[in-house]
């Protein structure tokens, strides 16, 4: 096996096994920092190893039994070590509420967001310091700075191993749900230049999010948002070209998208919407989407009712993000003229963002007015460093 093949099965099985292992070594050390930094050197020790040794047959066995003997070795130097030895013994393979308890505690509200969005990508997705400041835009040292700060205050703050409380459930749920859906917009279109999307990210924050709807069996949000996902998700194929390029949804072949899991997603929702009857931003989310993948054209597209889903998201959510997708439905109701009016207020909040200014371009050009089109798509160039968007504004800037 090549030493890219060992690297790619090693994260395959940190994807899967890095939040179950770390939950175990949690359950059993009644030490969350010591745990995850057992699960690092096992996955390092994994890298030097596997590419020249091969995959072993169990690697989540593996990787547990590296973290264990590396664990004995710490112990071993602690007073209170025969104890805890006697615990440290090859258990059962941790239940899945083991890992919904890990991240419940990543997003303990002692933390801030940003430190919880860093330990849940470390510790439960198994990403590298390297990976999740890629994946933000942040330096390298900020994001272990983070992971080490929220390590600390979850000693400090004496946050027991344990499932919270229904209460605490709830009160940390918003969090979770927000750090997942965070996740998955990053892996959907990457901010970085090294990569137009991560199908690993996406993939992810399914699972997170499929963990959460388990936790949550009555909260319809948490179903909202693995419907949103797997409704993305099932575009996949269509959303590039050969050459990398991205795929607008009026170009996109609709018979490579998943039309199964897209069947499927909308169910979900569907059950949730009408046993819970509480619609939240990402269930409204999930039902724009669906409208759009029930549509067997881009001619065909229900626009009104994607308005009307806007202006319900609106009230829930008045964030400038959601009024610059619902101008997107007033062009294709009520023309480029009063969609263009209702970017007016969000030129100040929204300057930063490349769509902000890509979607105003389109507008311009819709009314003939080319040069502005052409000023606004070379800005929104300039703001992003996703190669995909970057080579889609640069044909634009081409043919003008």
């Amino acid at each position: 096996m090549s030493g890219r093949d060992a690297d790619e099965a090693l994260a395959r099985v940190v994807r899967e096994h890095a939040g179950r292992l770390a939950a175990s070594l949690v359950s059993l050390l009644g030490d969350f920092s010591a745990a995850e930094d057992l699960v690092q050197d096992a996955v390092e020790t994994a890298l030097r190893r596997w590419p020249a040794e091969g995959v072993p047959e169990r690697p989540d066995a593996w990787l547990y039994t590296v973290a264990r003997r590396r664990g004995l070795d710490v112990l071993r130097r602690e007073s209170n070590h025969r104890a805890k030895l006697a615990r440290l013994r090859p258990p059962a393979p941790a239940e899945p509420d083991d890992r919904l308890r890990l991240i419940l505690i990543c997003c303990h509200p002692a933390l801030s967001r940003a430190a919880q969005i860093a330990l849940t990508l470390r510790v439960v997705c198994g990403l590298n310091t390297a990976q999740i400041a890629a994946a933000f835009l942040v330096p390298e040292t900020t994001v272990a700075q983070r992971v080490t700060r929220a390590k600390r205050k979850i000693a400090e703050a004496g946050v027991p191993y344990r499932m919270p409380s229904e209460a605490e459930t709830a009160e940390r749920l918003g969090e979770v749900l927000a750090v997942v859906y965070l996740l998955f917009n990053e892996g959907y279109l990457s901010s970085t230049a090294e990569r137009a999307h991560s199908r690993d990210l996406t993939g992810d924050a399914e699972w997170l999010a499929s963990l959460l709807c388990g936790l949550a069996p009555n909260e319809p949000e948490a179903a909202g948002l693995l419907a949103l996902i797997r409704l993305h998700r099932a575009r996949g194929a269509a959303r590039f070209d050969p050459e990398g390029r991205l795929v607008l949804l009026p170009d996109q072949d609709r018979s490579l998208w998943d039309h199964h899991a897209i069947e499927d997603a909308i169910a979900l929702l569907t059950r949730a919407a009408r046993r819970h009857r509480r619609p939240g931003p990402y269930q409204l989310q999930a039902a724009i989407v669906a409208c759009h993948a029930e549509a067997p054209a881009w001619e065909d597209t229900d626009w009104p009712q994607i308005l009307t889903l806007y202006d319900m998201l609106r009230r829930l959510d008045p964030s400038p993000v959601t009024g610059l997708h619902r101008a997107i439905a007033v062009r294709h109701v009520r023309g480029p003229g009063p969609a263009l009016a209702e970017l007016a207020d969000l030129a100040g909040p929204l300057a930063g963002y490349p769509l902000f200014h890509a979607t105003r371009a389109d507008l311009l050009r819709a009314l003939g007015r080319a040069e502005e089109a052409r000023r606004a798509d070379a800005e929104a160039l300039r703001l992003t460093a996703n190669p995909a968007q970057q080579a889609l504004l640069r044909d634009r800037l081409s043919w003008t």
